[in-house]
């Protein structure tokens, strides 16, 4: 793909991701990261150290926008890495950038309440799941036990916690990349999903306290609990939708074994 770059040295190779918007920029012993239309937030993440350093940003004659990173050489973290401190750290800077925070509502960042996620879920719901005992009975109770919060307390949450979106370079140092799902929202949202998928249930207190610093009042792990049904019922949904029926089933049992543990 042509992208008008000052010399016609470059070579551009696209590179893997759903958006078909990532691509590769060689030239002679240089590489470069780029990527098409990513929002402005992006200056901000590169200045924190979260993402890979930005080079330049470039409007191109069709009106769009691309924008270089550095190229690191690196890998995905593995699933059994996720629950390390040096993520809970990465994350930990994430949810308390002031910085983060000012910019990515000055970019019209989305504003995430509990009550939209609720909303969210049974916006475009198919009937099998609205009828299904479990789901029906979750959902009312999240209803019922919806967080009352304060949104000028919220922060910035990555919402796509995917051990994808971890890069640790060859330097040993981590990024966490692809911030097309951030919102504005409670952090227990990020907190519950990356928990939810990647820490044994049985660590959870452990893994928050280390998260945090300090101890964990009553008040917040119900707030983390919330969203982790949240979390699920989303999880089942998408995968009903795209006809993953092995991985919805294998979330409505997660589901059910958390609202067992729980109540008791």
């Amino acid at each position: 793909m042509d992208f008008n770059l000052e010399t016609n040295s470059w070579q551009v190779l696209p590179v893997g991701g759903d958006t078909g918007m990532a691509y590769m920029g060689v030239s002679k012993n240089k590489k470069l990261f780029l990527k098409r239309n990513t929002s402005p937030f992006l200056a901000a993440l590169s200045l924190e150290g979260v993402t890979p350093r930005l080079m330049w940003t470039k409007r191109m004659s069709s009106g769009d926008t691309l924008t270089a990173q550095e190229w690191l050489n690196g890998r995905s973290l593995h699933k059994s890495e996720m629950a390390s401190k040096q993520v809970s750290d990465l994350l930990y800077k994430v949810h308390h950038s002031k910085l983060l925070k000012k910019m990515l509502r000055q970019v019209g960042g989305t504003v995430v309440t509990p009550t939209s996620l609720l909303d969210s879920y049974f916006d475009g719901l198919s009937s099998d799941l609205r009828k299904h005992p479990l789901l029906a009975r979750v959902a009312t109770q999240l209803k019922r036990t919806m967080p009352q919060l304060d949104p000028a307390n919220f922060e910035v949450c990555h919402g796509d916690l995917n051990h994808k979106n971890w890069l640790l370079s060859d330097a040993k140092r981590l990024y966490l990349v692809d911030w097309e799902s951030a919102v504005v929202g409670d952090p227990a949202l990020d907190l519950s999903m990356l928990m939810c998928l990647y820490v044994p249930r049985d660590q959870w207190h452990e893994w928050l306290e280390r998260y945090y610093g300090r101890e964990i009042d009553s008040a917040f792990q119900a707030r983390v609990d919330w969203y982790t049904m949240m979390n699920l019922l989303f999880f089942i949904k998408h995968s009903h939708g795209r006809g993953r029926f092995h991985e919805m089933n294998q979330d409505i049992c997660k589901l059910a074994d958390f609202v067992d543990t729980k109540n008791k």
